[in-house]
């Protein structure tokens, strides 16, 4: 049997139904798995090949493997949300492989296809919609699909990898932050970096999200959800969280988030807000932005909202910033009211309650 071109190789043994449905109630995030997974193969001399959907498990591995000694792999995040009529849609996957492809350059791996990155998905969720999780009661739960990368090739040098593999696996999530949409605190790292001009900000690869736990720590012994960084060069510029792009709301109705300039992971959810804002009354700004200038527009009450984007967590409002020897709250009830309205358009849009205007969905079954 094939699917979008893939070969279909079922598992002997599926989840029971009961016990699907248990964990769909709970799924937490990033706990639980389906009962498949997609895989592309690509080496030198034959290019991408051996289409397959197969049964979820563990993965063989040489001990000599590119990926383990040298970190050559990168990732993505989707998620699958399940429709009123029980369709199953995406949220702007064409982003997803564009950025895919923009990551694969900077790590000197081989690039993939829009027809093969989207094609695993759907190929994927024609065996495991039924892991799709019905939202009721406005709930934010959906199939969370992480497609990877990773040099398999068995050698030690340091070159490219000759043998890549490439799998999508998926797990039912409910919200982010376990305590529900609510303002965050921020920790502002003063003792470490999360990217440098000319390395791999940009790209969505295991190097920058590991270099980011031991700042993540830091922030966690702070009480905070979270930590931002500063430039590596002037320590001075806002970057962005270790999981998520920032924007910032002015009284006067601009809305501002850092520029990307290499340093910084082009988020599909930052895009997709760059254009939703200017239906809110918002004016979109992309430029640098400094610690000094959200000190001051805290201070003055000019600086309405901050708040913080990404696939996993949507919108989440920013309630204070801490740093060793200040904590900065914004004047006011900081509502998050613009983080509130974009949050609830973006959902609308992903769960197929406004009409897509834009194209930006993408059925998968």
């Amino acid at each position: 049997m094939t699917t979008s071109g893939f070969d279909i190789r079922p598992t002997a043994h599926p989840t029971d139904p009961a016990i699907r449905e248990q964990i769909l109630g709970n799924a937490g995030f990033g706990r639980y798995f389906t009962d498949h997974m997609a895989h592309i193969r690509w080496t030198a001399d034959a290019g991408w090949h051996g289409r397959e959907v197969r049964p979820y498990g563990p993965l063989t591995l040489d001990p000599a493997a590119a990926v383990l000694h040298y970190g050559q792999e990168i990732f993505e995040g989707v998620k699958a949300y399940r429709h009123a009529d029980g369709s199953v849609w995406t949220f702007r996957p064409e982003k997803n492989a564009e950025r895919f492809r923009a990551s694969a350059r900077r790590l000197a791996l081989p690039e993939l296809s829009d027809e093969d990155f989207i094609g695993s998905l759907k190929a994927l969720l024609a065996q495991d919609s039924a892991w799709v999780p019905t939202p009721r009661d406005g709930e934010e739960t959906s199939l969370y699909l992480r497609p990877f990368m990773i040099a398999s090739e068995t050698f030690l040098g340091v070159r490219p990898s000759k043998e890549v593999d490439y799998y999508v696996i998926a797990s039912p999530a409910g919200a982010y932050f376990k305590g529900g949409v609510k303002p965050v605190s921020i920790w502002l790292s003063s003792n470490y970096k999360r990217a440098a001009p000319g390395g791999t900000g940009y790209a969505k690869c295991g190097g920058n999200y590991a270099a980011s736990l031991a700042a993540q720590k830091e922030a966690e012994a702070h009480q905070c959800d979270q930590v931002a960084f500063l430039d590596a060069v002037e320590n001075r510029w806002i970057e962005e969280l270790g999981g998520m792009n920032l924007f910032f709301v002015y009284k006067d109705g601009r809305i501002v988030t850092p520029q990307l300039t290499g340093t910084i992971l082009e988020g599909v959810t930052r895009d997709s807000i760059l254009e939703l804002a200017r239906e809110e009354g918002l004016t979109p700004e992309e430029r640098h932005i400094s610690i000094d200038e959200w000190r001051e527009g805290a201070a003055s009450g000019e600086l309405v909202e901050v708040f913080a984007c990404g696939t996993a967590a949507v919108v989440t409002p920013v309630g204070e910033l801490v740093s060793e020897d200040e904590r900065l709250r914004l004047s006011g009830d900081n509502g998050g009211e613009y983080a509130k309205r974009l949050r609830t358009r973006l959902l609308d849009l992903q769960y197929g309650r406004s009409e897509d205007k834009r194209g930006w969905l993408t059925r998968l079954a």
